[in-house]
């Protein structure tokens, strides 16, 4: 017996009418007809019987029809509460993140679920991978926004669709700011500002000009990077859109020559357990970047 049938039970007992009752329920009056003839033979009994014009309930109906209302009040209720619970879903979902172009998608992912969710509390713990993965390992952060090649053998993850590229930021009045590209070459016997990262690619992709005096600065995250470029203190290596919103009259982001692109992922660990928060943040990201599977 499904409630659809039960629903078009109900609406033919309010109504007395199978032509009135379809016109309710946006259904053909022989559709309607097929459905109740269907529910009297499942169930072994007449349910109507006609006067005149109108349709009017047996005993067996009445005593269907009552039951069908407690049946289907129990249904809505339980629907209800079920919202309800959804609606009022509260936490703290605890992301970790570099400062990564893909922040933006994030960002518009995390929008979408606070208005579904606008109870639950997020909280961000900005770092590098190697010190976010580790939070992520000791139950401190649920998912982590992480940039490729990094392991991810304990991790389930989403691998997103946006690219990473890595630029040299300096002052729009500096001369290699009308570079299309920047070369080592350029960047020989010139102060640099890079991450604790990024050291072993630098060495590797300078080659022969590499100086270790010229790392003048190194550090976490990129921020701190951006203000001593334009106080003139280095060139800073970073991911092109890790400053957001950035002031281009005084800071400008000329890519590396190279092609030094890398992927970033949506990661938490395998076997974890979450909060339903977390759960359902999870589930929530998948839906949003339209994937289904649990890696990708």
């Amino acid at each position: 017996m499904e409630l659809r049938i039960l629903r078009y039970f109900l609406t033919v007992a309010r109504e007395e009418t199978t032509t009135r009752a379809a016109d309710v329920l946006h259904i053909t009056q022989p559709t309607l007809s097929r459905q109740l003839a269907q529910l009297e033979y499942e169930l072994g009994v007449k349910l109507f019987e006609h006067r005149g014009r109108r349709i009017v309930l047996t005993a067996d109906g009445l005593l269907l029809r009552r039951r069908a209302e407690e049946i289907l009040e129990l249904v809505d209720k339980t629907e209800q509460e079920m919202g309800q619970h959804e609606e009022n879903l509260q936490g703290t979902i605890h992301i970790g993140h570099g400062e990564l172009s893909s922040m933006n998608v994030l960002a518009d992912c995390i929008a979408e679920f606070s208005k579904a969710y606008p109870l639950v509390r997020i909280s961000f713990f900005s770092g590098t991978a190697d010190v976010v993965k580790e939070r992520m390992d000791r139950g401190l952060i649920d998912i982590s926004l992480l940039m490729e090649p990094i392991s991810l053998d304990k991790y389930d993850y989403i691998r997103l669709n946006v690219i990473e590229r890595e630029s040299v930021f300096m002052c729009p009045d500096d001369p290699l700011a009308e570079k299309p590209v920047i070369t080592p070459e350029d960047l020989a016997g010139k102060p640099l500002i890079i991450s604790h990262r990024q050291e072993n690619t630098l060495i590797n992709w300078m080659g022969p000009y590499y100086q270790e005096d010229n790392v003048r600065y190194t550090l976490t995250l990129p921020t701190i990077g951006a203000v001593l470029v334009v106080k003139r203190q280095g060139y800073m290596i970073a991911v092109q859109d890790s400053i957001p919103f950035r002031d281009t009259s005084r800071l400008i982001a000329v890519p590396i020559a190279g092609g030094h692109e890398f992927h970033s992922v949506l990661a938490w660990k395998r076997g974890q357990p979450f909060s339903r928060a977390a759960e359902k943040f999870i589930e929530h990201t998948r839906c949003f970047l339209g994937i289904d599977q649990t890696t990708y």
